[in-house]
């Protein structure tokens, strides 16, 4: 809303009628002083509104950030003075014209001087500086549970195979495996963990579905964890159990060590980011469940903060783990390499969790 000439002029030229309970020339002769009082308070201060209705412009086109010295310095003065001048003008009863004009520059310039100037750029450097991590150690125990839920799959698995391995084939469907399972040979499965060619390996395609695979759990986890925890936990525990089924087959074949190495290139980011979802969703249920002195719905807001934090963190580290997967697993074949490669990313993951946005003393 911007003031021209016709507004600030007033009513001075206008016809008045007089006042209740005044009559002839000192009515006339009242109304004519405050005419002329108010307009003299709209000449003395016409520049300076004008002046701060071009500054709050300029921080709306540009930002406060890219304004010079003198005219940040000029708006948050201007401002102040704008604010009396508003409070001056309601009580001497100025037009609503002007009232309105002064209302509005008031409104759009503390917006400018006290609403949040940070860009995006700054929201994801804030995030991942202090954010994520601060957000990780306050959800440590519901992160806890993720891995121990994905644990307790991976073991349940591996002992499941050993006991008979047809539950290979319950865990792994058999279009996935693509020919590896218990009648596969040994040389064929170390053939496939060391081709370098992921066109002609199955590996390559069973990796491929893995990654998409657990971007789905990760996504499912968190997305269910709100309905009592237990189809978060349920469903990571589900997906340890292939993996270990898978796991313990190379075991069995003397292969564990080989296709440990190849799994840790990505695998410790990707399990560890469904770990992650896992326990963002454990955390929305148990607000669900024990909300305490709060209702269920202001509960689950203050638990979404942290665990929408959580669920960001999980898809940065699966779109590290895919781009550990598209490159080192080909690129790499040394089994030694490959363990230091995806355990020391890990340490990295856990560096950032543990040290990121603590506050120097």
């Amino acid at each position: 809303m911007s003031l021209d000439r016709q507004d600030l002029s007033g009513t001075a030229s206008g016809t008045l009628s007089p006042q209740p309970g005044s009559s002839g020339n000192g009515g006339q002769n009242g109304n004519g002083q405050e005419l002329m009082r108010s307009a003299r308070f709209r000449q003395e201060r016409e520049a300076d509104w004008r002046r701060l209705e071009w500054l709050v412009l300029e921080a709306e086109r540009k930002g406060l950030q890219r304004m010079g010295f003198a005219d940040a310095r000029d708006l948050a003065s201007l401002y102040r003075q704008a604010t009396t001048s508003l409070a001056i003008a309601r009580e001497i009863s100025l037009d609503k014209a002007l009232l309105a004009y002064l209302e509005a520059l008031t409104a759009r310039a503390y917006l400018c001087v006290y609403a949040p100037q940070e860009r995006l750029g700054g929201l994801v450097s804030r995030f991942l500086s202090h954010g994520a991590p601060q957000a990780m150690r306050r959800c440590w125990f519901y992160v806890l549970l993720g891995f121990l839920c994905m644990g307790l799959g991976v073991l349940a698995g591996y002992l499941l195979y050993f006991e008979n391995t047809d539950w290979f084939y319950v865990f792994m469907p058999e279009e996935l495996a693509g020919g590896r399972g218990p009648d596969a040979t040994n040389d064929y499965l170390r053939s496939v963990i060391y081709d370098q060619d992921p066109e002609s390996s199955g590996l390559g395609a069973f990796a491929t579905y893995l990654f998409s695979h657990n971007t789905r759990i990760a996504i499912f986890v968190f997305g269910l964890g709100v309905f009592a925890c237990f189809p978060a936990a349920l469903l990571t525990f589900y997906n340890g159990l292939g993996l270990g089924a898978f796991y313990a087959l190379h075991v069995e074949r003397g292969l564990g060590f080989d296709l440990g190495g190849w799994l840790s290139i990505h695998g410790v980011t990707e399990l560890s980011a469904i770990c992650i979802a896992c326990g963002g969703g454990l955390k929305l249920g148990v607000a669900m469940l024990f909300p305490g002195d709060l209702s269920r719905a202001e509960s689950l807001r203050l638990a979404g903060r942290d665990a929408v934090k959580l669920a960001l963190v999980a898809a940065i580290m699966l779109i590290a783990a895919a781009l550990l997967e598209g490159f080192g697993r080909q690129l790499v074949q040394d089994m030694t390499t490959r363990y230091l490669i995806g355990w020391g990313v890990g340490g990295l993951w856990l560096a950032w969790f543990l040290l990121g946005g603590r506050s120097r003393r």
